[in-house]
């Protein structure tokens, strides 16, 4: 997950597979939601890399050696091709028992009766997880998916070349959107041609995190409801910092924003801070080598109001034509809750969702992870309800956004015109998903 929004770009016709293979229905589970003393098989199908899949597999056969009646067959793809296998075999009544889950895809299963609800499995214990994280795997008040990991929203800033230029950053704990700006802008002002203090926002998350800052939302349950003058705002602001030097020209961030996470700015020493998920901190780091701290991010209100939200990385979710939902979710149970599973699978996918299984891993935390904990400990009193998660339909919301972002940045349409026109392409599409 290095790099959402070119992910999302190339998983953009796998939505709409999905969507489209929507209309097809699929009936609720008829398996047992007791657990089997016979033997039992689970498909569980992921996406990732090779670290992922090695880690999944040990935890696996731990499972299987304390349920030695249940075999768990792995299935895994990288994201690319992921969600279309996945829509291809739930439209043919051939879906893994187990699945891996993500946000922008949970409502759209959820409609049309492709998942389990876990609320219903006593095997699946969901005591320990923050309230408001857990209400993120819900949606029409049923719980569809759990919440493997958890990430927040930060401001990664490179500590090494913000004390070169000799920029000490302001009182971050109560900073505003101005101070910040023209921090970032003295940043580009110190710095070589080319370096520059920071980059536009242009994801889901962050414009989540704004609109809740001003109050609004940008989602109901079932369709797009942010204000278009908040939307201009957030487009107002990208403009504004690439205008007066915060953030690079049009031409370069175009150039560079969906660039591989080790070739990006920040990455190169070529911007001081980047707006990202703070469990990226430690990928930052390994490819930049420098120092980084995670700082929240700006407020209109010197952080007063409790917008903030900590967003489930990814869950784990049980196809209803599993013949076996239990076991299903003593699966997912043990791999969320389990501290031995914890410890095998580490912070792969993220800082676990599980406090306790968090406390752990404490000794095994590595510096940037230890880094991201403590960020969050930090941002739980400022914490807000959960929003609502992306409705069916809005599934591309990430590779939109960009392209209206970067046609304001051009100037080709005005911070108003695009938000208009953001809100109806979505309302449009969420439309033709019901």
């Amino acid at each position: 997950m290095t790099n959402r929004t070119r992910r999302t770009a190339a998983g953009t016709v796998a939505a709409a597979t999905a969507l489209t293979l929507a209309a097809c229905g699929v009936a609720e589970s008829t398996g047992s939601g007791e657990l089997s003393d016979e033997p039992v098989t689970l498909r569980v199908m992921w996406w990732g890399g090779d670290a992922r899949h090695t880690r999944t597999q040990e935890a696996f056969d731990l499972f299987q050696e304390k349920y030695p009646n249940i075999t768990v067959e792995p299935e895994f793809s990288d994201w690319n091709g992921y969600w279309e296998k996945l829509a291809t075999a739930t439209a043919g009544g051939n879906s893994p028992d187990v699945v891996q889950m993500d946000q922008l895809y949970l409502a759209s299963y959820a409609a049309r009766g492709s998942l389990v609800d876990l609320g219903t499995q006593d095997q699946l214990d969901t005591s320990t997880l923050e309230p408001s994280v857990l209400d993120m795997g819900r949606w029409d008040d049923k719980l569809y998916a759990m919440p493997i990991s958890t990430t927040s929203t930060a401001l990664l800033v490179n500590t090494d070349l913000v004390e070169e230029l000799g920029v000490p950053l302001p009182d971050t704990s109560t900073w505003t959107w101005d101070e910040f700006e023209a921090w970032a802008r003295e940043v580009t002002e110190k710095s070589p041609a080319g370096t520059y203090g920071t980059g536009i926002l242009y994801n889901e998350y962050s414009l989540q995190l704004f609109a809740r800052q001003l109050g609004d939302e940008l989602f109901s349950a079932d369709d797009i409801v942010i204000e278009p003058e908040t939307l201009a705002a957030y487009f107002q602001m990208a403009l504004d910092w690439t205008k007066d030097g915060a953030a690079p020209p049009a031409s370069v961030t175009a150039e560079t924003i969906t660039l591989p996470l080790d070739q990006q700015d920040f990455s190169i020493g070529k911007a001081a801070s980047v707006f990202t998920s703070s469990t990226l901190i430690t990928a930052y780091a390994a490819a930049s080598g420098a120092n980084i701290e995670l700082v929240p991010l700006p407020t209109p209100d010197q952080d007063t109001t409790p917008y903030d939200y900590f967003k489930p990385g990814m869950y784990w979710s049980v196809s209803s034509k599993a013949k076996h939902p239990a076991e299903a979710a003593l699966l997912i149970d043990f791999l969320v809750n389990d501290p031995e599973a914890g410890r095998i699978l580490g912070t792969e996918r993220g800082i676990p969702a599980n406090p306790d299984v968090v406390e752990a891993l404490a000794d095994e935390l590595t510096a940037e992870e230890q880094k991201t904990v403590d960020f969050a400990a930090q941002r739980t009193p400022k914490l807000g309800d959960a929003p609502a998660i992306v409705p069916n339909g809005a599934s591309d919301i990430q590779t939109i956004l960009l392209r209206y972002q970067q046609d304001v940045i051009f100037e080709r349409q005005t911070p108003l015109e695009a938000a208009n026109a953001l809100i109806a392409e979505i309302q449009r599409s969420v439309a033709a998903a019901r």
